[in-house]
């Protein structure tokens, strides 16, 4: 019978080119490796690397089996991280949907301080209201509200998506040109800047260009950087511009490194949301989780 712990060592031998490498990334002597290795070789009844003096070289028919078994192996490791039984029985953990931005500038900085275990995760709003209904998640910070019975929302805070500068950006004369309200030559002058935007989400700026300005936004950003928290520290004391919710950039903006460039003539605002089950059995750390949030988006 085939050993899962052969395949796990295949898959780290393929992703770090040595058994060397696969020894440190498991904690295993690397005999141990070599060991798994050869069984699974004589198992599947082929060679799955070539071995040459510097690394190991996946065959062909190596390369079919890692991505054969890659998810299924990744599937396993995940449940063997959620699962595993913890040698702290008494301190529960809480799971928390939120996007990346939200956690990195409220919830990161006082993890150390929690008295209870948390697991973050990451994800599109649709797929987090799913995991919270099925019990994967214990609360989540959501914009969207969605159809499920057993759910519960609660308003906390509105964030208003605006136009940002760095302080080096010279703005004398676009706050002149609000003045005009003249959509065309605002247009012209916001275009002629550098702009910044994120790879995981330009949704912001399509939607403020077409309510402010009726149409979609004909340009492309000189910067896409991995995410807003990257345009934050971009813009800080330089120059460029960005669309993005305004309490991302709160502390620069009080520091004097960021300034609110425009709120648009129409106004977007987004409603944030606690999204929780309405009978959960960790209400006392959604709570705690809760205060954090109000207490740093004020």
């Amino acid at each position: 019978m085939v050993n899962f712990e052969w395949f796990r060592t295949f898959k780290a031998i393929y992703e770090t080119g040595s058994l060397t490498g696969a020894a440190e990334a498991l904690f295993i002597s690397q005999p141990g490796v070599s060991l798994h290795l050869s069984s699974l070789e004589s198992y599947v009844g082929y060679k799955l690397f070539d071995r040459t003096s510097r690394k190991m070289v996946s065959t062909e028919r190596g390369k079919i089996l890692y991505n054969y078994i890659l998810e299924a192996i990744c599937k396993l490791e995940d449940a063997e991280r959620h699962f595993h039984k913890s040698t702290e029985k008494d301190v529960p953990t809480i799971s928390i949907g939120m996007c990346f931005e939200t956690f990195q500038f409220t919830l990161e900085s006082y993890l150390p301080t929690l008295p209870f275990n948390v697991i973050i995760k990451f994800g599109e709003y649709p797929e987090m209201l799913a995991d919270l209904d099925n019990g994967i998640l214990d609360m989540i910070v959501t914009p969207h509200k969605g159809d499920y019975k057993g759910l519960e929302y609660k308003p906390f805070f509105k964030e208003r998506i605006v136009v940002l500068a760095g302080a080096q950006t010279p703005t004398d004369e676009f706050n002149e040109l609000l003045k005009t309200k003249d959509l065309n030559r605002i247009q012209a002058w916001l275009k002629a800047q550098t702009w910044y935007g994120s790879s995981g989400d330009m949704e912001h700026l399509r939607r403020f260009w077409h309510i402010n300005f009726g149409k979609r936004p004909d340009f492309k950003p000189n910067f896409i950087v991995p995410n807003m928290g990257s345009i934050i520290r971009c813009l800080s004391n330089g120059k460029g511009i960005a669309v993005i919710p305004d309490f991302l950039s709160k502390k620069e903006r009080d520091s004097g490194n960021i300034k609110l460039l425009w709120e648009g003539y129409n106004l977007i605002e987004n409603t944030l949301y606690f999204g929780t089950r309405k009978k959960s059995i960790y209400a006392e750390q959604v709570a705690m989780i809760q205060e954090i949030f109000e207490r740093e988006m004020v």
